[in-house]
């Protein structure tokens, strides 16, 4: 692990770990026994994701898209493409949209209209990490939320900077000078 890159760990393994554990029973629950389709966006829920799904107790299926409204950088690009659709209906599913990060909220608004669209019996979204005071979209729901976090620049456990550092077990600040331009 290279800590030349850490400006700050902002959420430990440890404390991650409890509230995704925390979020898991909150969710199972919510649903009270009703199966659940769990929806990840790739890629940077797929680790807390995989850790959420673990925790809840209810049935439940899976599937994923991908997503894009950011370049290779940390600035969003402002078009939302769906870059990998799902691969089941979710007509009259529980579906539960599962991200790493809301920040404006563009996407995550954009996502939740493709969706509702597709006629779900209900449509929630839980996210491990909120920037609320980046939101552009201030009625945008997120019913599950593990962390706020202020407007700093985050990696680690699934989230990245230019496909990197998604496999630290913990979230960091990352440096400035490793996503700023030169």
């Amino acid at each position: 692990m290279d800590r030349c890159i850490i400006d700050e760990v902002l959420l430990p393994e440890s404390i991650i770990q409890k509230r995704v554990k925390e979020l898991g029973e909150q969710i199972s629950r919510d649903y009270g026994g009703q199966e659940v389709r769990a929806v990840g966006i790739l890629r940077g829920a797929f680790i807390f994701m995989s850790d959420l799904v673990r925790n809840i107790s209810v049935p439940l299926s899976v599937d994923f898209m991908a997503i894009s409204s950011y370049t290779e950088g940390r600035d969003s690009g402002g078009v939302v493409r769906i870059l990998k659709d799902l691969d089941k209906p979710i007509t009259n599913k529980h579906v539960l949209i599962v991200e790493d990060i809301v920040d404006t909220g563009l996407t995550l608004h954009h996502l939740k209209e493709v969706l509702m669209i597709r006629e779900p019996a209900s449509l929630k979204v839980c996210a491990l990490l909120d920037k609320k005071e980046r939101r552009l979209i201030h009625d945008l729901q997120v019913e599950y939320t593990g962390f706020e976090i202020p407007n700093r620049f985050v990696v680690g456990y699934g989230l990245d900077y230019a496909e990197k550092y998604r496999n630290y077990p913990f979230i960091f600040v990352l440096k400035p000078e490793f996503y700023q331009s030169l």
